[in-house]
This record gives structure tokens, sequence and C-alpha cells, in this order.
């Protein structure tokens, strides 16, 4: 039995139906699904397409499709997170290693000479931070709803680089521990030092995050699905 346009349009509909919502992981399904279907038909032609539809998923155990969701979610975030050390590697590279060191001089050198200010400094840091990113934040997820609205699909590559904005949250610990160190000793000037590198490190991270990657989304996309490439080969 070989599968008709309709047969594949009702795989897609059935991995909607059970919470697939990115059309790369519904392909790969729906393909799966499909080879399973034709081999089981042709060895029992009597079989309908539903019942063997539903014998098939329920190869999938007692979740259905959510383990392949978590599988592959877990392949996409070592993926995502590799592209994030890329770019961050290429901060320490010429010439943005010279704004990157000067970014650290000029933190440590507030540290140092602010510090019976340090507490007020850091505060209105974090304050302008968090204001900054959350807006950030919210103006990419915004952005990534609107591109998925006019596309009419979902990929799941693309949902990891425009919702990933878990990784920006991390910058705002070491600001917080800042604010019980003492700085006015001879190990507070390394200690300055420590959080310097420490901060201007997570703050390139929320750049890279929130900025450089989803500038660069859709290169990534191209490369990592090939039929993403040829629909928007324009």
């Amino acid at each position: 039995m070989k599968l008709t346009a309709e047969h594949i349009d009702r795989l897609y509909q059935f991995t909607r139906q059970h919470y697939v919502e990115w059309y790369d992981l519904q392909t790969e399904l729906v393909d799966h699904l499909a080879n399973a279907i034709e081999q089981q038909c042709e060895e029992n032609p009597k079989i309908s397409f539903e019942e063997v539809l539903h014998m098939e998923f329920k190869k999938f155990g007692i979740f259905g499709f959510m383990e392949v969701v978590e599988q592959r979610q877990v392949s996409l975030n070592k993926r995502y997170n590799k592209i994030v050390w890329k770019h961050f590697k290429a901060f320490f590279t010429i010439p943005k290693i010279i704004t990157t060191f000067s970014a650290v001089g000029i933190f440590f050198y507030m540290l140092l000479s602010l510090s019976k200010q340090a507490g007020i400094l850091i505060n209105s840091f974090l304050i302008v931070a968090i204001l900054f990113f959350w807006f950030a934040t919210i103006f990419k997820r915004i952005k990534y709803k609107k591109i998925a609205k006019v596309s009419g699909k979902k990929w799941f590559f693309k949902e990891v680089i425009f919702g990933y904005s878990q990784f920006a949250g991390l910058s705002y610990i070491p600001i917080q521990i800042l604010l019980h160190v003492d700085f006015d000793s001879q190990i507070g000037t390394i200690k300055a030092l420590f959080f310097s590198i420490l901060i201007v490190s997570m703050y390139l991270i929320d750049y890279i995050v929130l900025f450089e990657i989803p500038s660069k989304a859709e290169d990534y996309l191209k490369e990592t699905y090939p039929e993403y490439a040829l629909e928007n080969a324009n």
C-alpha cells in the first residue's frame, strides 16, 4: 500500500494532536510512521490505515511522542550551547578582545575606586541591567511569535534560539554576591578582579543569547534543516 497525500496530511494532523508542535519533528515522525504503515499494510493488506497508525503509535510507549520530543530538545540544546561558546570565544580574539579587556578594566577600576559606594553602584547597575534584559527578552519572544505566525510553521531549533533567555538570568547571581564583598583589602583587590572578569563574561553571554545569535538565526536554521534552507532559499 502506497500512502496518498491525504494519508500524509492525516499523519501530520496526528502528530499535532499528540502535542508535537514543531514542523521539523513532525516531519521526522511522519516519515517514520509512513514507512512503518506501508510495511505493515504490505504484510497484511486487510488492515486499515487507522488501525496500523494506532498500532505504531502504541510502540512509542505510555508517554507517546514525549520521549522523542525530549531527546530532540536535549540534542538541540547541546548544539545551541556549542554556538554560544563559539560566539563567546570570539570576544577573546582580535579585535574584540580589546573591548572585552577594556570592559573588565573599567569594572575593576569602578569596584576599587568606589568601594564605599559599591552598594549603591551595584544596585543601580542591577536595576538597569534587569530592565534592559527583561525588555530585550520580551522583544525577542514577540519577534519569534510574529515569524512563526507568518510562516505557519514552528521549527524546534528556532524556538530554542528565540526562547533561551534562561541563560541571561544567570548574570544577576554574581551581582547579588557583590553586595556582600569587601574590596578594601589586598584580598579585596583579587576579589574585584575575579568579579570583574566574571560579570563581564556573564553579560557577554547575555548579549550573545539575546542579540547576536538571534540576528544570525536564519543562517543557523539553514545549517540545521535542509528543508528550511529550500523553503527560504530567497
